[in-house]
């Protein structure tokens, strides 16, 4: 069988990388509902949670995020991420030829899959990632109750 080979033109190109890139934002999955997000924010960082029988970990890829410019908040059933990622300095005279990096305001909420301590916390920033360490409360345990007469 023989393969035919089809080549489309500029156009036909620009209008596909502008639709992907539509598609992207669409389906990018967001933590919470558009209602709540972030209206100032420009972009959202990439995220893991792990979680053992003990912790709950989360990295977060914040590359060119100073550590100054970056905040963390703990309940015990969910982690705000949010800070700023401030623009690169480029020479006056260039034009861009492609602009993927986003910057600006991001925040990031996520639900977690077990109640945490927030008293023992800690977190972790190099190389542009943030670490996040947290121990799960201990939810399986039982306390006698005494019962008292009338």
């Amino acid at each position: 069988m023989d393969y035919v080979k089809i080549r489309f033109g500029d156009e036909f190109n620009r209008i596909g990388s502008q639709l992907e890139r539509t598609l992207q934002d669409i389906f990018r999955t967001r933590s919470v509902g558009p209602m709540f997000a972030c209206k100032d924010c420009g972009w959202v960082p990439q995220v893991d949670i792990y979680e053992t029988g003990k912790e709950v970990f989360i990295w977060a890829e914040l590359a060119g995020v100073e550590k100054e410019d970056l905040e963390v908040e703990v309940n015990s059933k969910a982690v705000r991420i949010s800070g700023r990622r401030k623009e690169l300095t480029k020479p006056a005279d260039g034009a861009y030829r492609l602009a993927e990096i986003r910057y600006g305001k991001f925040e990031r909420i996520l639900h977690l899959p077990s109640p945490v301590d927030t008293e023992v916390v800690s977190s972790h920033f190099s190389n542009g990632f943030l670490n996040v360490r947290m121990l799960k409360l201990q939810t399986n345990k039982t306390h006698k109750i005494p019962i008292s007469d009338g």
